[in-house]
């Protein structure tokens, strides 16, 4: 790994899968940030870069707040260091150029062709370090005719197709409730990244990657792209019914809604013992699962009828005792307080210097030796520059001409 500057480690706990990789970060918002937030997770030493004062988005999109940072910002940029800098300076070019020597991955989120622009694209640094992977994150990606457009999740929402399946035909197209587009982006960034690792360890040859929300997207749409792919038929949407298994939807009780996810004959067997439907098992009509998607509506009146006559509390108890798969549809109070949250550690609690005690959603990586874990709070825009600029022997002076002159 490259290795030119060598910045400590501070307020480490656990020793990460990924403990000794450098990453510059140069997004903003949260695909970038999600990504690097990942990796910052299992061990890497990332550093976030913002224009002096801050310039990521996030900070500013409350309420709510915590202390000084907002809910948003505080989602996904724990575990790392914060420095300002000026990359339109010559200044400021020559510290991040210094720190790219330094570094594994430089991850960036800017317009196609800014980083070029400003002399920092990926033909200029690996000639820095032959050995760095850099990863580019756009709207549409790097080529094509919509490259230089902005790309924001609810407007990739709508373009990839997922608008149009999401939702019912009573609501028309719906956007998911979170920036789906983002996370899948920077889970696929995060995969790229740790490709591209392995491949330098047998090469010795960094390599850029270009990753795309729309792309991300689209292939996130898997077996319902798929479908059309074989078919040519556009589907519907369907809200929370499944367009290839029956039943697989959400279904009235007697005080509220449940899902229930069949996906397979046996288990569909069980179901209908359970509702006390015994001719509905044997029935040719519902008999497999192609039956049952032919037969939908009729399937779904008497399965509707069969379920409001219960709560849902005890459908759930008694379908979860027969191996059918079930839940209740909870609100986020209910999620947090559900003892799984607390013994999948899914809970985190971070002391921030302004904020106080801050929970945040845990990671979902387990490791049975290299622990995902809380190392750093999100930091304040620049909080570690003079540290960070120290570590690249700039001395006092330097470091206050650099304040002066709003580099940093």
């Amino acid at each position: 790994m490259a290795g030119f500057f060598i910045f400590p480690l501070r307020e480490v706990f656990t020793i990460g899968a990924l403990e000794g990789l450098r990453i510059l970060d140069l997004t903003r918002v949260l695909a970038g940030p999600y990504c690097t937030m990942i990796l910052g997770d299992m061990g890497a030493d990332v550093l976030k870069v913002e224009a002096p004062g801050g310039s990521d988005d996030t900070r500013e999109w409350g309420p709510p707040y915590a202390g000084e940072e907002s809910a948003y910002y505080l989602c996904a940029n724990r575990n790392k260091r914060a420095l300002t800098l000026d990359l339109k300076s010559e200044d400021g070019k020559e510290i991040i150029k210094k720190l790219i020597a330094g570094s594994d991955v430089v991850i960036e989120n800017f317009k196609t062709g800014t980083m070029e622009r400003l002399g920092l694209g990926y033909e200029n640094l690996k000639e820095i370090n032959p050995g760095l992977i850099y990863c580019s994150i756009t709207g549409f990606g790097q080529t094509g005719p919509y490259k230089d457009i902005p790309g924001y999740d609810f407007i990739i929402q709508a373009m990839s197709g997922l608008m149009s399946i999401t939702g019912d035909k009573r609501t028309g197209p719906m956007k998911v409730g979170v920036a789906i587009s983002d996370v899948i982006t920077g889970l696929y960034a995060a995969v790229g990244i740790l490709a591209a690792l392995n491949e330098r360890e047998r090469s010795g040859e960094g390599q850029s990657i270009d990753i795309s929300l729309f792309d991300s997207q689209l292939s996130a749409l898997v077996n319902v792209a798929s479908n059309f792919l074989v078919s040519e038929t556009i589907p519907e949407p369907l809200g929370n019914e499944h367009p290839n298994i029956v039943p697989y939807q959400t279904f009235q009780a007697s005080d509220m809604q449940l899902a229930i996810a069949v996906g397979n004959d046996r288990q569909f067997k069980n179901l209908c013992l359970v509702l006390g439907l015994k001719q509905a098992a044997s029935d040719e009509r519902f008999a497999t699962n192609s039956a049952r998607v032919k037969n939908k509506g009729l399937l779904i009146e008497i399965l509707s009828e069969a379920l409001r006559q219960k709560p849902a509390a005890e459908w759930v108890s008694l379908l979860n005792n027969h191996g059918i798969p079930c839940g209740p549809i909870n609100n986020l109070e209910q999620v947090f307080q559900d003892p799984l949250v607390k013994e999948r550690n899914m809970d985190w609690n971070c002391n921030h210097p302004t904020a106080g005690n801050v929970r945040l959603v845990g990671s979902p990586l387990k490791f049975s030796r290299t622990p995902a874990a809380l190392r750093k709070h999100p930091p304040a825009a620049g909080e570690h520059t003079e540290d960070i600029l120290r570590d690249l022997k700039y001395n006092e002076k330097q470091i206050s001409q650099f304040k002066n002159g709003k580099i940093i």
